[in-house]
């Protein structure tokens, strides 16, 4: 055992955050913390690494165990490179590795009673070294920059030229690159994308160490956790299995709490019911019975009521009347900024009723492309056409739809001047805005708050198309899955961006994936295209499998694809990509051999560096001042012959 947390309590203002929570976390077991927000998640994680002192309980961690944590906010700063922010993390391991490269040219020129001084200090720097995994901490640096999103060209940034986001990445990596003995991550998955996501549930899968993490990123949670933490009503629940094993046990034990609670309350009515009558009768005997049950009634324990899940959100999507059969159609779309170019030739059509999500890494023009649908950003090129009878809800994920100097009460009012008070106000409470909250002005409220109010404006909106871009950004769990509830009971249309896979799986009939300025339709939820992208990727041919239908089950012609695939396809484009297939094969197998080669030369190189380790420590050879320099020169010459078979290795193995 790693951790253990015992009965920590904490309150703010005399109002209960935390009480009473227990839990034990092994030495390299998978934990998550959820709850909705403000439950005391990131004030669990405070009391647990120190920051914040608990009113009662203890926190206990195994003795000699390293922990590392990485906030919300956590960021770097400075004017160092990207590269170099991570390699201090590292820094024991290049002085080690300095210091063999300066005992090794001293070797070279030491007189002979110097040399087997300099040879113990070699050996024990040599071992050191290699106990601290040196001969692969570039790789393991690079490897770590790679997965969490930065390109090779952005390794030599400086830090200062970063946003917001790639700085909390960069202390990502550097919490990561420190290997501790326990991780704590709070909502790390906030500024990554999906292919950085993907990476890093792998990585912490296969961590050796202990996690434990915040997110609401419920996909995430499911390939990483087996263990669930959940803060409710200030108390602890501690549920065994995935996220999703939770989701069903958590929905068995309140239905069961539910029906003990139901079952008390027709007790008690029962009970009232025989007292009133025994009462009536107004008789001496029976008026002692009705004060005997009385008794008895008063000194019942009494249950809470669960709460209900869920119920105090209210969402509800109706379309005011139905579109046409066509509902967007989008033909040579083109959009650069600059020097950058985000697509060209973009086509795209979607039909009424579907439920389309667009996927792709940061930078790749989505939220540039709802844009254009909606009209605020201009193509450069191509053609939007809206079908008939088509009302557009838009939802943006920074809220620029929103006025900033409003109140909540004149942002609905304005908008929709033929609502009533009771109706505005019942409107806003349905999304828990109540009392004086609907006198806020918008500005003032966070991003959650923000919103729910895009939400509320969505919901009176009546739109039969709905365009959303993030709209699971700032939600907690909870009000995630009443949207997911929402979305799939709507009977119009809806196109909408995101990276959470949970909320696409849950909603979304169609994929398009927006990759290198062309856009791939998958017909299905996000596990289904991850089914096709394997199929895909094991075939070594995404070009023709892509034009298979079959077998991809995707890109239907009405959803476009990639202008470059059709025009191949129209001029005997099959050949062409045969014949290129064909030459990418021949590629991968010269790849292979080389790095086969390689591997080859790798385990030669250390298996003769393991002999000469243990001629130069033999009896023989310890006195031959000669052959002990032979011998040390021919490992410093292997030792840098292999620092580059390693980053050949790696650049092959990519």
């Amino acid at each position: 055992m790693i951790l253990s947390v015992s009965s920590i309590s904490k309150s703010f203002q005399e109002i209960p955050v935390l009480r009473g929570v227990a839990f034990t976390l092994d030495d390299h077991e998978k934990a998550a913390v959820v709850g909705i927000n403000g439950a005391g998640k990131t004030t669990l994680l405070r009391i647990i690494i120190g920051e914040l002192s608990a009113d009662q309980g203890t926190v206990t961690l195994a003795r000699d165990k390293t922990i590392g944590y990485l906030s919300q906010q956590e960021a770097v700063s400075g004017d160092c490179s990207v590269y170099d922010e991570l390699l201090s993390v590292k820094q024991e391991i290049v002085d080690l590795e300095r210091r063999m490269r300066s005992v090794e040219i001293q070797m070279n020129t030491a007189p002979p009673d110097r040399l087997q001084e300099l040879m113990d200090d070699y050996a024990g720097l040599t071992h050191a070294f290699e106990s601290a995994n040196g001969y692969a901490y570039k790789s393991e640096l690079t490897g770590v920059l790679k997965g969490l999103g930065f390109a090779k060209q952005e390794f030599h940034r400086s830090i200062s030229t970063l946003s917001g986001g790639q700085k909390t990445r960069v202390a990502l990596g550097k919490l990561l690159l420190q290997n501790p003995d326990m991780i704590i991550l709070d909502e790390p998955t906030n500024h990554l994308d999906m292919s950085s996501t993907a990476w890093l549930e792998t990585y912490l899968k296969n961590y050796k160490g202990a996690v434990l993490v915040v997110s609401h990123d419920r996909y995430f949670l499911d390939k990483t956790v087996t263990k669930i933490i959940e803060l409710d009503n200030a108390e602890c629940t501690v549920f065994a299995g995935s996220y999703s094993d939770y989701a069903v046990k958590k929905e068995a034990l309140r239905a069961a709490r539910y029906n003990v609670y139901m079952r008390q309350q027709r007790e008690i009515r029962h009970q009232e019911e025989v007292i009133d009558k025994l009462r009536s009768f107004n008789r001496e005997k029976s008026v002692r019975r009705a004060e005997s049950r009385e008794k008895k009634l008063a000194k019942m324990e009494l249950l809470d009521k669960p709460a209900e899940v869920r119920a105090d959100m209210r969402l509800t999507l109706t379309p005011r009347y139905e579109s046409g059969n066509d509902v967007l159609r989008i033909q040579g779309l083109a959009k650069s900024f600059g020097a950058l170019t985000l697509f060209r030739g973009l086509d795209m059509d979607i039909k009424k009723g579907e439920h389309v999500a667009v996927i792709g890494d940061n930078g790749t023009g989505k939220t540039t492309l709802l844009k254009i649908i909606n009209g605020l950003v201009s193509p450069d090129a191509g053609t939007v056409q809206i079908g008939t009878n088509v009302q557009i809800g838009y939802y943006d994920q920074e809220h620029h739809v929103l006025h900033m100097d409003k109140t909540l009460f004149e942002e609905i009012s304005d908008d929709y001047p033929t609502l009533t008070n009771t109706e505005i106000r019942n409107t806003l409470a349905a999304f828990l805005f109540t009392g004086e909250d609907v006198f806020k002005q918008i500005k003032s409220l966070s991003g959650g708050e923000r919103g729910r109010v895009s939400l509320a404006r969505l919901m009176l909106s009546e739109a039969n198309f709905l365009i959303l871009d993030e709209p699971t950004n700032h939600l907690d769990i909870m009000s995630k899955e009443i949207l997911e509830d929402a979305l799939n009971a709507y009977t119009g249309t809806v196109l909408y961006v995101s990276h959470d896979r949970y909320f696409i799986n849950r909603t979304a009939s169609r994929i398009l994936e927006l990759n290198r300025g062309t856009l791939t339709s998958y017909l299905g939820n996000y596990d289904y295209y991850l089914e096709k992208k394997e199929e895909l990727s094991a075939s070594g041919n995404a070009a023709s499998a892509g034009a298979d239908a079959s077998l991809a089950g995707t890109l239907s012609d009405r959803s476009g694809g990639s202008a470059d695939q059709k025009n191949a396809s129209n001029n005997g484009g099959g050949r062409l990509d045969w014949q290129k297939q064909k030459e990418e094969q021949a590629l991968l197998r010269r790849r292979e051999n080389e790095r086969k080669k390689c591997e080859d030369r790798i385990e030669l190189l250390e298996q003769r560096n393991q002999e000469i380790d243990l001629l130069m420590a033999s009896s023989e050879v310890c006195t031959d001042v000669a052959r002990l320099q032979e011998l040390s020169g021919e490992r410093a010459s292997n030792d840098r012959e292999l620092a580059d078979l390693y980053e050949k290795w790696e650049q092959l193995a990519e």
